[in-house]
């Protein structure tokens, strides 16, 4: 029988409601309007909202450029950046894309993305191609809800037997104004409960 070790109590004070969930991640996306020149948007406010089928969603502001552009086109991706590329990946949720080309200021590399118009940034170990499906008012901010038509990812994050090896890429998050890279695994889905 397995004893419980009792749970410290921690001194609570109240706090204003707002956007704490934390971490999130800090992701790349790339956008490309009519006009033909693609944009790159950094944006935390982003996540899974679906298994079957694939969907995610990425909030962003209508006054901000690339929301124009993914309005425009229903397309982006997601490029999941390493700790390598985090100054700019900030770099591109600081200026704008209607007056500066990013991956020009940046030095990023464009790829070719398989299902969708929008390059991939070859530097991110992760790229998910998306098509929108939905776009919520929310107040602040819009959210797509996009369906994930393809997934690249580098190849040294996959091991011998086809398995994503996340913990090999330094992934980063973002957690109330700041870029973590994310460490130690400590453990799998369902490790709680398995059996010795």
């Amino acid at each position: 029988m397995t004893v419980q070790t009792p749970m410290i109590n921690i001194g609570k004070r109240s706090w204003k409601p707002g956007t704490l969930l934390s971490p999130v991640p800090a992701i790349m996306v790339t956008c490309q309007g009519l006009n033909g020149r693609p944009n790159i948007i950094t944006v935390a406010w982003a996540g899974t909202v679906c298994s079957e089928p694939p969907l995610l969603s990425v909030s962003i502001r209508p006054e901000r450029y690339s929301y124009q552009l993914i309005k425009e086109t229903g397309e982006f991706v997601v490029n999941i950046p390493d700790k390598r590329i985090v100054k700019e990946t900030d770099l591109c949720g600081v200026i704008s894309g209607r007056t500066r080309d990013k991956f020009h200021e940046t030095g990023l590399t464009q790829g070719k993305a398989e299902t969708v118009t929008p390059p991939i940034i070859m530097e991110c170990p992760i790229n998910i191609e998306c098509k929108v499906e939905k776009e919520i008012e929310l107040g602040s901010h819009s959210m797509f809800i996009a369906r994930i038509t393809s997934i690249q990812v580098s190849e040294h994050l996959i091991d011998s037997h086809d398995r994503l090896e996340t913990d090999k890429a330094a992934l980063v998050g973002f957690a109330h104004g700041h870029y973590y890279q994310l460490g130690k695994k400590l453990g799998h889905f369902g490790f709680s409960v398995k059996k010795n």
